[in-house]
This record gives C-alpha cells, structure tokens and sequence, in this order.
C-alpha cells in the first residue's frame, strides 16, 4: 500500500470475493494521492463490518457475492445513512436489471471492471462529490434499449433542478421524494441523452432544448 494520504484523501474500500480483483483495484487508486485505500472485504457482510470499524467516504462495491451480496450490502449501508458512505458498483455485469436494481437500493454510481484507471479514479472523485456516475459501456447498452424514448415530465423536472446546482439531496428535497428515486431518475435519463453525468446531461438538453 502506498505512503499515507493527504488528510482531503477519499478513504475507500473495496469489496469484491477475489482477492487478485482486490488486489489489482487498491493497485489501480493506491497511486493518486487524492485516494486512500484504507480496507478491503470479500462480501457484502464483511463490507458492512468494515464500515462500521473504519467509517470511509466511499465503499467501491461488487454486486455477486457468495456470503452477503452487493446490492444487499448497499441497502444495509442506506438503512444506516443516507449518504455516507458513498457507494461505487464496480462489477462485469452490465444488465438493465443489475444497473437498475443497484441504483435503487441506493448505489451512487455503476462501473465496470473494464473500466480505466483514468475512468475508475474519475468515478471515485466525482461520487465522493456528490454526483452519479455511470460507465459508458453501460450507457451504450441501455442506450440501445431507449434510443428514441422521451425524457418523462419527472425526469425534465429533475435536470431542471439539477442544472440550477441543486445537490441530489437537494432536488430529493424539492420534489419531495428520496434521494435514491432521483439517483434513479438520472440513471434512466443519461442513456436517452447518450452521456454518462450530470454536467453533460444538463448541457445536451439545453442543446436540444428540453430545459427552455
């Protein structure tokens, strides 16, 4: 493990039931000093234990798990706080039903294990402030499903609020619903527009003139 952070580090941990993954992800973050690995779990019960010991800011997540899966674990984790801490999927399955039943058991964001170093440190940083991160890979799949689909009134309702600076939170609280059915909203909405955050969903639909 690398030298200790900077004290504005990102404390993480990571779960996954591979101990080479594990390995091979505290590898790809421990490098960044904007990053601190500070535990590792192998299941979801064991990623639950090692919240409560070592409190992290964000905890990366793998969804199929022999002994306490993924999505189990995220909603453990919600039932506890709302949002601390924050939750990256970081997984090989990229199904329209894993992507959505992890966003909403309240996951903050969906990788896969493909993903760059670059893409994983990215993710990290941008959830760690607050925003939803989906991996283009899984966007190009749902995109296939939705191409030509509308965005909802609901959906609009949430870019508006979003690109006005509101926080998740702070839209959950506006539109009176909870903060993971926004999260959920965001992640239906960015493969009908064909981007993968929030900054760019807000900037293609001013473009296409969904905002006014």
């Amino acid at each position: 493990m690398s030298e200790p952070a900077a004290e504005t580090a990102v404390r993480l941990i990571v779960v996954d039931d591979h101990p080479v993954v594990r390995d091979g992800i505290k590898g790809m973050l421990d490098h960044d000093d904007r990053i601190e690995v500070v535990g590792e779990a192998g299941d979801g019960v064991e990623a639950l234990a090692q919240v409560r010991r070592l409190d992290p800011d964000l905890v990366l997540m793998d969804l199929r798990m022999p002994g306490g899966d993924g999505v189990s674990a995220i909603r453990a984790l919600r039932e506890r706080s709302a949002d601390r801490p924050r939750i990256l999927v970081l997984t090989t399955y990229d199904t329209d039903r894993d992507i959505y039943t992890a966003i909403d058991a309240g996951a903050d964001g969906y990788l896969l294990k493909a993903t760059s170093r670059a893409e994983l440190v990215d993710a990290v940083l941008q959830a760690q402030a607050g925003r939803s991160v989906l991996a283009q890979s899984a966007v190009q799949s749902l995109m296939d499903r939705d191409r030509g689909r509308q965005l909802t009134d609901r959906e609009v309702e949430v870019l508006r609020a979003i690109a006005g600076g509101g926080t998740n939170r702070d839209v959950a609280k506006d539109l009176l619903v909870s903060e993971a059915t926004v999260k959920t909203h965001l992640m239906r909405l960015y493969p009908k527009l064909g981007v993968r955050d929030r900054a760019a969903a807000v900037r293609v639909a001013y473009e296409r003139g969904l905002l006014g």
